[in-house]
């Protein structure tokens, strides 16, 4: 790797910043607890697929992340160091080239001596050259005044992918998120969300930095859209924002295929291609005289998962209903059914996205977050923030808004830090604007100017004050590869963090319920044999106790549900009732295709179909009339029980008997091998379901089913292949499945 500087003393340092081109950068005199480690960039005036955007910003090229910019740290007395300089790499001129850098996301270890972050090296060095680089996770030690830096890369990490947003997990891993495909085909690269289209990352990834080059690399889940900024709460979650889009493909919808959209037969390189065709959720739009309306899904919410990647979730569970304005009935022909427009619940401060998220270590449970619009404006809005402790219900949970929800009153923000006195810094910009280029392509102006500054009450909302720097600024030249780029000017600082020891969280895993655990002991299977033979053929299991029930808030799907052909039944109100008689579940494949079939572009983006892993045999389906195909039946308990592809996004329905869908799913979850995750409900409660209850307690008749026919295999002989995705599970998880 180029390192064109090498490690200086410190005392050196003002030297170098010569060498630098941009004089001297004296800090601003606020004087904060600790010290705080970020970055600079210099800045991308357009906001699609670049280092600022809400999705597919993990991208390397030199017009998605311009070079230049520097791991930085600043100390409580304001004094800077430029620590990736110190360390040796970048180009020390104005034009980048081979040895040039990009930095993001510093993450600090829990005893403030090291931190893990994000470079890319290399640029184009002649024009119209074009050179494949990636982001990488590095470690840097020599935090301290006068202590010498060392940054090294981390072993064992996807060396031709981009690894980004490297946190430390409380069990001694490094999660980070990487578009490493989900089973590390190279034909399926780049996974494109559902939908722009656009490369995205697969999802969190787990490695252990002692296992060398081999890394015990594991999957924790598989985010069709991408899955961004995790960071580790003091409770032991690691909690992240997921882009959640399960809806039908709108570049299919465009009249005439513009964007040449087909299917693959399968996964595999050499798949033939076919017609597009989509058969889940319901459309987009509601066809003329469809008993349906269409479906639209499109934002980004906070997500929780434990270090293992099991257990994924949304935020204690919360959702539209808590969180959204407005959304649609499901059915049109059902008068009980109504549309969402926020009636019935608590929190009265919507939010559309939840970026960035920051848990305040002065309260912990509390997290600070950005609610920005997907495009122009670098992932920037308004500060706001949530309480959600483990335990505390999403019927409970209130947005406060933080700064002015309105850009006008005091611009942008994105990054928010609380600190560990009590008060929080931020990048900003006093911007209103949408983001753009006020130059040229060759000479570019961009509108926003992040620094980070401390906010600052303000009325009723608080506001950016004092910056932190006083300004660091660089001329750097760069080929885009066709122009000569040329930007000189102040660098944006983003991705601030405090330098501070902390205790390490808990590791968190999750026993098994008592209500499940009773059947395994009834019929005398022990949890962790069972638990071992699924992670060896690389599956999991998923149980719910009483699909009929759901939670009191929803209202928009059918709450009158009842097992067909049985007394089990649980009604929310006078209106209409819905016999369902199977659970169908969909795996999502990387079949669907772009470009047309001709010349289709590079990669797949992920499609639900019908569940067909042949490792996740299911009992009787055949024996089952009208049964849909990858379903289980539904006990006359309401309970169901199936097993499932793991390291795989799964999604499902339910459905009457003869296999039209009445309750969908809304998100896609994943399941690691030999998980055992057990949701109460259909839509699982945050405190009451449709009739008033609380989650029910039965003991599912369709798990001991399920249990029966395992122990026959394994007293036959049987129990089947491992598949070449099983392994990766160290516990058991519980928690509700989410519909929305």
């Amino acid at each position: 790797m180029p390192s064109p500087l090498r490690a200086l003393p410190c005392g050196l340092c003002v030297v170098l910043v010569s060498l630098w081109g941009i004089g001297p950068a004296t800090a601003q005199s606020v004087p904060l607890p600790h010290p705080i480690l970020f970055v600079t960039q210099v800045p991308v005036p357009e906001d699609f697929a670049t280092i600022g955007s809400t999705f597919a910003n993990h991208l390397s090229e030199v017009s998605q992340v311009a070079r230049g910019g520097d791991l930085m740290i600043r100390y409580p007395d304001g004094t800077l160091r430029h620590l990736t300089r110190e360390a040796g790499f970048g180009e020390a001129g104005v034009f980048q080239g081979a040895a040039a850098i990009a930095v993001r996301d510093p993450c600090v270890h829990w005893d403030g001596q090291r931190a893990l972050f994000s470079m890319v090296v290399g640029a184009t060095e002649e024009r119209y050259e074009y050179i494949e680089t990636y982001w990488q996770i590095y470690e840097v030690t020599g935090l301290g005044v006068g202590e010498p830096v060392a940054i090294r890369r981390l072993p064992g990490q996807p060396p031709q992918y981009n690894n980004i947003t490297p946190i430390y997990s409380p069990d001694g891993r490094i999660v980070f998120t990487s578009d490493r495909p989900r089973n590390g085909a190279r034909n399926l690269y780049p996974q494109h969300d559902e939908y722009e289209s656009t490369a995205t990352n697969t999802g969190l990834w787990s490695l252990d930095p002692l296992a060398g080059t081999d890394g015990d690399l594991r999957l924790l889940n598989h985010t069709p859209s991408g899955a961004f900024t995790p960071t580790v709460d003091s409770f032991g979650r690691i909690l992240f924002t997921r882009w959640d889009h399960l809806q039908r493909d709108q570049q299919a919808d465009a009249g005439g295929n513009p964007y040449g959209v087909f299917n693959w037969t399968g996964e595999g390189a050499g798949a033939a291609k076919v017609a597009a065709v989509e058969v889940f959720p319901e459309p987009r739009e509601a066809p003329p005289g469809a008993r349906v309306n269409g479906l639209r899904i499109n934002h980004f919410f906070p997500w929780q998962i434990h270090p293992d990647g099991t257990g994924e979730e949304t935020l204690n569970h919360i959702g539209r209903h808590e969180l959204h304005d407005y959304f649609e009935a499901s059915f049109r022909d059902d008068p009980a059914l109504e549309e969402f427009f926020g009636q019935g619940r608590v929190n009265q401060n919507s939010l559309l996205n939840f970026f960035q998220l920051a848990e305040d270590p002065t309260r912990p449970g509390t997290y600070l977050g950005v609610d920005a619009p997907e495009f122009e404006t670098h992932a920037s809005g308004y500060i706001l923030e949530v309480t959600a402790p483990p335990g505390h219900p999403a019927d409970q949970i209130t947005v406060t808004y933080i700064t002015a929800p309105d850009p006008a009153q005091s611009g942008h923000y994105r990054d928010p830090l609380p600190l560990a006195d009590g008060r929080w810094i931020a990048a900003h910009t006093a911007e209103t604007r949408d983001a753009a280029n006020d130059g040229t392509r060759t000479h570019p102006v961009p509108r926003y100017d992040f620094r980070l500054k401390v906010l600052s009450p303000a009325g009723a909302f608080a506001r950016a004050g004092a910056p932190l720097t006083s300004g660091i600024a660089r001329r750097v030249e760069w080929w885009d590869p066709d122009e000569r780029v040329t930007y000189d000017g102040p660098l944006w600082e983003l991705s601030p963090v405090e330098v501070r020891a902390r205790p390490v969280p808990p590791v968190l895993t999750s026993p098994l319920p008592a209500p499940e655990a009773a059947i395994f002991a009834q019929e005398g299977v022990d949890p962790a044999t069972f638990r071992a033979d699924l992670e060896r053929r690389g599956l999991a299991l998923m149980v719910s106790r009483n699909i009929t029930t759901r939670d009191a808030l929803d209202r928009q799907q059918p709450f009158n549900l009842q097992v067909a052909g049985t007394s089990t039944e649980t009604r929310g109100s006078g209106g209409k009732s819905y016999g369902v008689a199977f659970l169908q579940l969909f795996q999502g494949d990387q079949i669907r295709g772009i470009g047309g079939t001709d010349d289709p572009q590079p990669g797949r983006r992920v499609l639900a179909v019908p569940m067909h892993d042949a490792r996740a045999d299911n009992p009787d389906l055949s024996a089952q009339p009208g049964a849909p195909p990858g379903s289980v039946a539904i006990a006359a308990d309401g309970s169901v029980a199936a097993l499932v592809p793991s390291h795989r996004a799964m999604t499902w329905q339910l459905t009457d008997p003869q296999g039209a869908p009445v309750v969908r799913e809304r998100y896609w979850l994943t399941f690691q091998p030999g998980e055992i995750r057990v949701c109460p409900s259909c839509h699982g409660l945050n405190s009451i379901d449709q009739a008033g209850h609380g989650e029910p307690q039965n003991a599912p008749e369709a798990l001991r089913r399920l249990l029966q026919r395992w122990r026959a295999e394994q007293e036959g002989g049987g129990g089947g292949d491992g598949g070449d995705e099983a392994g990766g599970l160290r516990s058991m998880s519980g928690g509700p499945f989410r519909s929305p």
